[in-house]
């Protein structure tokens, strides 16, 4: 076997061309891409490396390095993880710009391959620009701050040790298990030093994503707890997407009528038009899918982590006589509850499970349809929420005085309520189309009231709630799909926090809507405040004379040459969404929409937060009675 002199950076972008993932009996490479913001530390290395022979990759200049990572996050997701971009950085800033996004996907287990530039493997020429030097070592740059929010880390100071890296780096993110960001920095002398390395390290490489499939004991350990229940319930979670298990669940589910419940992440595995689908669970769940968890005396978790949103911090359950059974790649994540564990493909156990449960049938009766439709008279009446100046019941706890209310009505010049504009939306794009959130009271409402009628339209970053995540992530879903409308669904908090790879869309001629909601406020953590008994501080957007702040977010959109609608009622809201269809760049549709009018917890809907223990404050003092007295329902473990 010969070999071939190459940068190290050279050899990267060799090897990223030749890597192939196989699933289901499809191959198809495994990196799409690469984002780019090029500093001292890259441009000379990954840069000459990708103008000389950037391969099939496709290259995107991004605008934030957090930013542009959120997007490869956002299409990996969407994409089932089948595919990915790589993200490369310079050193110093550029690289500590990655950690909130390398978080966001090792929360969610996402796989992104981050490529930060490092400090001199020589140290001849230390301190480099943007290079912090610590008294007690040397080695340590910025890109240690990544270790803890990567699933796999290494840093490359010899030309020779890129292979050994790549290899395990690709093993982890081609893992369902494991699936994450893996690190690679790359020390930037190193990335223009060049090494002779074996022409078979550049052979096409292909990585079987295998499913795993349940054995005897396990299959007939799930099959003996579901035939012993009564009232079993079915949640769903990501990893139920992740493995295409939707006409398994569903043969499941009308075979033996076992309800449906939704996590965020597994939201629109199965479409919320399934009868047996009650739709989300826990803090921000649905009346239906609350009230049948409170009845379970089996709980069917599939490929969930379990957090406390869906849970409701341990209290939804009924720990004394509720049973769990955890259908999960992750053994770590089957252990969850104290349940009985499965470590297995999500597809494949329940296709297993079907023929092994013949004869059973749940004691739920007519009970699922009873609570589906309930609960739809309720999404109902909350499309019809109007705003009245003399007596205002918002659909959260009054917290403001109708004085405050009416003086938001004035100042942002609105009577739109956030759900009734959520519920037009959904009734007017297309059902094919994508939505994104991240953050705020938003993810809640969409929890509860967004009908996801086409499977894997609806995706919500909520592992890790990372505000900033929306508008660059609509970026991911075009790139993805890029036949499909994708909106984005944001508050103007998280807006404001970053939305730089809007203009990489506008730049790259690559359509996304941004839906923004403007209630100049961080809305869902004053909702929080003052649930809990604080008052109204510090949450609220208001100037230096104590006036709502009211920014024109429809002129910064053209500003960056965007179609700008602006819409405060119904009827401009559903003009501007048909009108956006037609247009062939991308949209922002501003809408101005009153605070306290997202929708209130409901049955089971309680949160663990730290409430003081000592306070001054009434409220506060009756919140964390009231915490204490959850607490004596909550699993510890």
């Amino acid at each position: 076997m010969g070999t071939i002199r190459l940068t190290t950076a050279q050899a990267l972008i060799k090897f990223l061309n030749q890597q192939y993932v196989h699933i289901d009996g499809q191959e198809f490479p495994f990196v799409e891409g690469i984002f780019n913001i090029f500093g001292h530390g890259n441009v000379l290395g990954i840069g000459q490396a990708l103008e000389q022979d950037s391969g099939h990759l496709k290259v995107i200049q991004g605008k934030n390095e957090q930013g542009m990572t959120h997007t490869a996050i956002a299409y990996s997701k969407q994409m089932l993880r089948k595919k990915i971009y790589a993200v490369t950085t310079s050193s110093g800033p550029g690289s500590a710009n990655l950690v909130t996004a390398a978080g966001t996907a090792l929360a969610n287990n996402i796989p992104v391959l981050l490529l930060p530039a490092d400090t001199y493997a020589t140290r001849q020429p230390d301190p480099v620009l943007q290079q912090m030097e610590q008294e007690h070592s040397i080695a340590i740059t910025t890109n240690d701050a990544l270790q803890p929010v990567s699933r796999y880390w290494d840093r490359v100071t010899r030309p020779e040790q890129l292979m050994s890296a790549l290899i395990r780096a690709f093993e982890v993110m081609t893992d369902p298990a494991k699936a994450g960001p893996a690190t690679i920095c790359i020390s930037q002398d190193v990335e223009g030093e060049a090494f002779d390395y074996d022409e078979k390290f550049f052979e096409k490489r292909v990585h079987y994503i295998d499913r795993k499939s349940a054995n005897d004991r396990e299959l007939n350990g799930a099959a003996e707890l579901i035939k012993a229940s009564k009232k079993p319930v079915v949640v769903v979670g990501g990893g139920a997407k992740y493995s295409e298990a939707r006409e398994a669940l569903i043969e499941f589910s009308e075979r033996y009528n076992i309800p449906l419940v939704e996590t965020q992440a597994g939201k629109s595995t199965v479409e919320s038009s399934f009868k047996n689908n009650l739709g989300g669970l826990g803090i921000t769940g649905t009346q239906a899918a609350n009230k049948a968890a409170q009845q379970a005396d089996l709980i069917i978790g599939v490929g969930t982590r379990f957090t406390d949103f869906a849970t409701s911090s341990k209290t939804i359950f009924n720990f004394e006589t509720t049973k769990f059974l955890n259908i999960n790649v992750s053994r770590m994540q089957a252990y969850k509850l104290d349940a009985f564990p499965v470590v297995a493909d999500a597809k494949t156990t329940f296709e297993a499970l079907i023929s092994m449960l013949e004869g059973y049938k749940s004691e739920f009766g007519d009970t699922i349809t009873e609570l589906k439709e309930e609960w739809l008279a309720e999404r109902d009446r909350l499309s019809k929420v109007v705003f009245n100046r003399e007596n205002f019941t918002p659909e959260i706890k009054n917290h403001f005085s109708q004085e405050v209310l009416n003086e938001y009505a004035d100042a942002l010049n609105t009577e739109l309520p956030q759900t009734t504009a959520l519920i037009a939306i959904n009734d007017t794009i297309d059902p094919d189309s994508i939505i994104i959130c991240a953050a705020g009271s938003l993810p809640g409402d969409l929890q509860r009231l967004w009908h996801a009628e086409v499977p894997n339209t609806y995706h919500l970053e909520y592992g890790y709630s990372c505000m900033g995540y929306e508008v660059s992530g609509t970026l991911g879903l075009k790139l993805a799909d890029p036949s499909k409308e994708v909106y984005t669904i944001v508050g103007d908090g998280s807006f404001l926090m970053l939305h730089s790879e809007f203009v990489t869309a506008i730049q790259y001629n690559k359509k996304i809507n941004v839906l923004l909601f403007d209630n100049s406020g961080y809305g869902c953590i004053n909702n929080l405040q003052m649930d809990f008994g604080n008052g109204s501080y510090y949450c609220e957007f208001r100037t230096h004379d104590n006036q709502i702040l009211n920014i024109d977010y429809a002129k910064l959109a053209e500003a960056y040459g965007a179609k700008a609608y602006r819409a405060n009622t119904v009827e401009e809201l559903k003009a501007a969404l048909e009108d956006a269809k037609k247009q062939d760049k991308s949209t922002l549709i501003e809408m101005k929409v009153l605070p306290k009018t997202m929708t209130d917890g409901y049955e089971g809907s309680w949160w663990n937060l730290g409430v003081p223990e000592v306070s001054n404050q009434e409220g506060v003092q009756k919140a964390y009675e009231l915490k204490q007295e959850k607490l004596k329902k909550a699993k510890r473990y």
